[in-house]
C-alpha cells in the first residue's frame, strides 16, 4: 500500500487488477482510500485526487458531524435500540439466570444483585448477537436464491470498522452485531451487498450494477444506515 497526502490529508493507496479508479472515504474518521488500476502511477493518481478535494472534504465533515450513540451507562430510562425501535432500559435484580425482555416500549434487564457495568454489557452484547442470529438465515437463503450464489459460514461478531464483510474465495460473510440495533433493511441490504461480492469482489461498475439489478433501493438502505448514529467506541484501522 502506497500513500501520499492532499495538504494535510493522508490518502492510502492500493493498486488492483481493476479497470477503474475508486475513491471512498470511511468513517469514523474520513480516512481516504483509493483502488486504482495497477498500471496506474502515482502522479495519475494525485492528480485524480486533488479533481475530488471538494467532495473529500464535504464527506468528511458529513463524518465528523454524525451522531454518535452517548457511553451506555446501563441506567434505568437509558436509550436502547432493537430493529431501529427505541425501547427504555428497566433493571430488575434478581437471584436468576441474566434475560432480556422486550415489553411495549421498555428493554427489561434481569440481573443478579450487584451485577456490573461489565455484566450489564455482556448480556446485553450477547442478547443483541442472537437477535441477529435468528434474522440472518432467512435473508441469506433469500439472496443466495435472489443472486444464485451459495455462502460459506456466516459469523456474527463485534466489528470495529465495517458492518460486514466477505471472503470471496471461502464464501464466508462476517456481520456487525450492531446491526440488531438498525432497521432491518439496513441488515438486508448488508446481507445483500455482501453476497453479491460472490459475485463480484471488487466495488466496480460490475458490482454496482449487480446491485442495481437485485435491489434498486440500496443507496437508500446505505443512506438510511450512514445516517444513523454510530456506537459509542473508537474505530481504529
Amino acid at each position: 500500500m502506497a500513500q501520499f497526502k492532499l495538504g494535510n490529508i493522508p490518502v492510502d493507496v492500493v493498486l488492483k487488477d481493476i479497470k477503474n479508479i475508486h475513491l471512498s472515504v470511511h468513517p469514523p474518521a474520513g480516512k481516504v482510500r483509493i483502488a486504482a488500476p495497477l498500471r496506474m502511477d502515482i502522479d495519475t493518481i494525485r492528480v485524480f485526487a486533488i479533481t475530488k478535494l471538494a467532495w473529500i472534504k464535504s464527506q468528511q465533515k458529513k463524518l465528523r458531524e454524525q451522531e454518535r450513540e452517548t457511553a451506555r451507562e446501563y441506567l434505568d430510562r437509558e436509550s436502547h435500540y432493537v430493529w431501529g425501535k427505541r425501547y427504555l432500559l428497566t433493571l430488575v435484580e434478581r437471584e436468576a439466570a441474566p434475560s432480556v425482555e422486550l415489553k411495549h416500549n421498555k428493554m427489561i434487564l434481569q440481573l443478579r444483585p450487584a451485577a456490573s457495568h461489565e455484566k450489564k454489557q455482556e448480556v446485553l452484547d450477547a442478547w443483541y448477537r442472537e437477535q441477529l442470529k435468528a434474522a440472518v438465515p432467512a435473508l441469506v437463503a433469500k439472496w443466495e436464491k435472489a443472486l444464485g450464489v451459495k455462502a460459506g459460514k456466516v459469523f456474527v461478531q463485534k466489528m470495529k470498522t465495517k458492518w460486514g464483510s466477505c471472503s470471496p474465495g471461502a464464501g464466508n460473510v462476517r456481520l456487525n452485531t450492531d446491526l440488531a440495533k438498525k432497521p432491518v433493511q439496513c441488515l438486508e441490504y448488508i446481507v445483500a451487498h455482501e453476497l453479491t461480492h460472490l459475485l463480484e469482489r471488487h466495488h466496480n461498475d460490475r458490482f454496482t450494477a449487480l446491485m442495481d439489478a437485485h435491489m434498486p433501493q440500496w443507496r437508500q438502505c446505505r443512506e438510511m444506515l450512514n445516517s444513523l448514529p454510530l456506537a459509542h467506541q473508537e474505530w481504529g484501522y
